[in-house]
């Protein structure tokens, strides 16, 4: 039989005043800090003498989550920290006060654990959770400031999770699957694909009241790996709402995560790391240039086949493609200020976007003088926001970037000419009146130093 999977968001949380700091260790590595997002793992129900069980625990729990997609593919970009926090006792407490007490025999127990997890929450007895949220967050505060997730993982063997900004999961049957399922809300704003409820319902990345297939989020997906429009419900509510798939794992255990949840998530990797882990030059010369000048990109690859892509531009002119070096010769130059780009994106299969919102590439910028050397020096990852796509009249851009870079755009009709164009200015909004323009299908290039670094689909109808 197939269990669904018990959410509650829990909004508020009790005031701790103290902290204490607690041993912090590092179960995987893939690179610097602040070039990797930073799971986090803390225990809790674990005692002193239990804390080496909590590591091998945390570790099972790691490798699930990278023996699945999407998460297998982009294993290099994450990190991964265990914080051991001891409890005075063992497990985690059940009240036995849930209107759904189960059939199997759950002892009714008190435990006192650092975090306060109990069984039980809100009247479920499968909702596995703490209020004490302030606490986690000290916790973090003085022992790993720097994560971008966290989780807590509960020393009992019965089945039990929750989500919220830190979720939590049971260490007993199911365990990396409710982990899983968990990070998927925490991480990424994930919905359930089984009903929430009415106060947790909304538009997400899975979950929308759109029913044309033209116009719902995940359109280019429908007919594809059995994405289409699915209602949650026939009657009531439930049955305005409307999920990707029948059997993601946010709606299942033991299931993968459907092609649109596996989209979200790597979308959320992007949004929070650039792949370009490091690049060469990094200096600024001023002194006399010998040549040929030498360049190179150092990107996170993705597993097993890595999807990234580049392009090198030089004064506009792409130059090569797919190559992590490339070496400037002096003729290659013109008289005065060159300059060579390199924009990487990410060419996966898992991918299939033209009407998201925002649009995420990383780029290495160096200003070249023929005489002088480098004399400049950008890295920066583009956040381009389009809005609403697709639309009949007013069309929003908004461009954030730590450059302070305008970035031209253009739209272009797909037999090739330029319709209309436009500048974009750093945090700032541009709107653009494209009512004239004919139904249909349009491109959207956005360029910075005449260099392209994005192309969107436009639709107006």
């Amino acid at each position: 039989m197939k269990k669904i999977l018990l959410l509650l968001l829990i909004s508020y949380s009790f005031q701790f005043a103290f902290s204490q700091t607690f041993d912090v260790v590092v179960i995987k590595n893939s690179g610097d800090i602040d070039k990797r997002i930073n799971l986090v793992i803390l225990s809790d129900g674990y005692t002193a003498s239990e804390l080496p069980q909590f590591e091998i625990d945390a570790a099972n729990f790691m490798n699930d989550m990278f023996s699945q997609e999407p998460f297998a593919s982009y294993e290099n970009y994450f990190n991964v920290y265990i914080i051991k926090v001891p409890s005075n006792e063992s497990g985690a407490t059940h009240p036995g006060t849930a209107s759904d007490e189960p059939s199997t025999v759950v002892p009714t127990i008190t435990v006192d654990n650092y975090f306060g997890t109990a069984y039980d929450s809100y009247n479920v007895h499968r909702l596995l959770y703490t209020p004490n949220t302030s606490l986690i967050s000290t916790v973090l505060a003085n022992n790993f400031p720097l994560y971008d997730q966290a989780l807590i993982l509960v020393n009992s063997p019965y089945y039990g999770g929750s989500g919220g900004p830190y979720p939590i999961a049971s260490t007993g049957e199911d365990a990396s699957e409710i982990a899983i399922h968990e990070l998927g809300h925490s991480f990424v704003n994930l919905k359930d694909e089984y009903y929430p409820g009415d106060l947790q319902a909304a538009e997400a990345i899975n979950m929308t009241q759109e029913t044309d297939p033209a116009l719902v989020k995940w359109k280019n997906w429908i007919g594809t790996n059995n994405i289409d429009i699915y209602s949650y419900a026939t009657t009531g509510t439930a049955a305005t709402w409307n999920r990707p798939h029948q059997t993601c794992k946010m709606r299942y255990l033991g299931y993968d995560f459907c092609s649109v949840c596996k989209e979200g998530i790597i979308e959320k990797v992007h949004d929070l790391i650039s792949p370009i882990d490091s690049y060469t030059p990094t200096e600024i010369t001023i002194n006399e240039p010998n040549f040929p000048l030498n360049f190179e990109i150092n990107t996170i690859q993705t597993l097993p086949t890595d999807t990234l892509a580049n392009t090198w531009s030089l004064n506009g002119n792409n130059i090569v493609t797919n190559e992590d070096t490339v070496s400037i010769e002096e003729t290659d130059l013109t008289t005065g200020t060159n300059t060579l780009t390199v924009v990487v994106h990410d060419d996966t299969s898992l991918i299939n976007i033209d009407n998201h919102e925002t649009i995420h590439v990383a780029t290495v910028t160096w200003t070249i003088d023929n005489s002088l050397g480098i004399e400049d020096i950008a890295a920066n990852d583009f956040s381009l926001t389009m809005y609403p796509n697709p639309t009949n009249n007013i069309l929003n851009i908004k461009l954030d970037n730590v450059l302070n870079k305008t970035v031209f755009v253009e739209i272009v009709s797909l037999d090739g000419k330029i319709i209309k164009s436009a500048q974009v200015y750093n945090n700032q909004s541009t709107t653009l009146n494209i009512s004239e323009l004919s139904n249909g299908l349009y491109i959207t290039n956005f360029y910075t130093n005449s260099t392209l670094i994005a192309s969107k689909k436009l639709i107006k109808n």
